[in-house]
């Protein structure tokens, strides 16, 4: 059995998070601000400010716990088995038959639902 200590950010981790948002903040800002500037590099500064705003966040206590979160999905993903282009297509297959006769179906209950129903109130055609 393992046990997991339960570690709680700390006045730094939450420094280092409010600095990487006022970071992307910033980037943000910029570009807007910047409107003088090439299209090209008001992108660029954007895209150096979310780069740089994930980095300085990843140095938390809650980016290194989403980094692990990451990680260990990357390796569920890995564990999955994908359908064959084959099997995809039968089971597509069956679904559209599936659907045309549960419509079916449901159009003849309500069909006949309805003339009980009108045949009992005497409200007919």
């Amino acid at each position: 059995m393992t046990e997991q200590v339960q570690e709680s950010g700390t006045a730094l981790d939450a420094a280092k998070l409010t600095a990487g948002i006022a970071i992307v903040a910033a980037g943000v800002a910029g570009f807007y601000l910047l409107s003088a500037q090439p299209i090209w590099l008001r992108w660029i500064i954007v895209l150096a400010a979310l780069v740089a705003g994930s980095l300085v966040s990843l140095q938390s206590h809650q980016g290194k716990s989403f980094w692990a979160f990451v990680q260990s999905s990357r390796v569920e993903l890995r564990k999955v088995v994908w359908p064959t282009s084959q099997e995809t297509v039968q089971v597509t297959i069956v679904v559209f038959v599936m659907v045309i006769v549960l419509g079916l179906f449901f159009w003849g209950l309500d069909s006949v639902l309805g003339l009980l129903t009108r045949w009992l109130t005497g409200h007919g055609e």
